[in-house]
């Protein structure tokens, strides 16, 4: 009896701490959050509230929330939501495994960097008619797709029909150079390329993620993205 009595109290101790818990009480006042959503910041009674790359910033009591970047003024303006967007896309991007991915690399890589593409997109074109100058430079390049215009379109089959060919990476070239494929039906990632480019909120494409989870919305020539990347390091 005394022991079950101990559990009943220690239960009870356990959801009185869960309730005085800011992160939970955020949980409850924000229907689809998490606990593991939420992380205090370095300021008092603000917390980080986290959906994908996508960070808002929530008071302790989940009554008021505000966007922006959060600046560390007394460490020369650190960008602590922006180091955060980049640790939190560095981690969902490292759960994708390449075999969901199209790689084109040298075998000896400096760099690798992750590109969500379109294969409908003239800047992605652009990009992927230089690979090869991409790969002289040491750039290993994994795409990933996103096709903007959404599930049942013209771009959307496309990126299946490339990811269901038996050579896939010429498949993604002759894509890209207006080839007709059509290949047939087959598993394929491309709505799990797509979550993931909407939980980074993507603009646009080609949207270039490095190493350490910064991404770069937009073209860059060989050149510039080596010296980006040469920056980075």
């Amino acid at each position: 009896m005394l022991a079950r009595a101990l559990v009943s109290l220690l239960l009870i101790a356990s959801a009185a701490q869960a309730e005085d818990d800011p992160r939970a009480v955020i949980a409850k006042q924000i229907p689809g959050t998490r606990v593991e959503d939420v992380r205090p910041t370095p300021v008092a009674g603000l917390y980080e509230l986290t959906h994908g790359a996508d960070i808002v910033y929530v008071t302790a009591d989940g009554k008021y929330a505000l966007s922006g970047d959060l600046l560390n003024l007394a460490n020369n303006n650190e960008n602590i939501t922006e180091n955060r967007r980049r640790a939190v896309r560095a981690k969902l991007i490292g759960a994708m495994p390449e075999s969901e991915m199209l790689v084109f690399g040298p075998q000896n890589p400096k760099y690798t960097v992750t590109v969500f593409t379109d294969v409908d997109c003239a800047y992605c074109r652009q990009l992927h008619s230089q690979i090869a100058d991409y790969n002289r430079l040491g750039i290993r390049v994994r795409y990933l797709f996103y096709p903007r215009t959404g599930p049942n379109t013209e771009s959307w089959t496309k990126a299946e029909e490339v990811w269901c060919s038996s050579n896939r990476n010429e498949a993604l070239t002759q894509a890209k150079r207006g080839v007709p494929l059509r290949a047939k039906a087959c598993p394929n990632p491309v709505a799990k390329h797509y979550a993931l480019a909407q939980d980074f909120a993507l603009q646009g494409t080609p949207a270039i993620v490095l190493g350490n989870g910064e991404l770069i919305g937009g073209y860059m020539t060989p050149g510039e993205l080596a010296h980006e990347l040469q920056k980075s390091r």
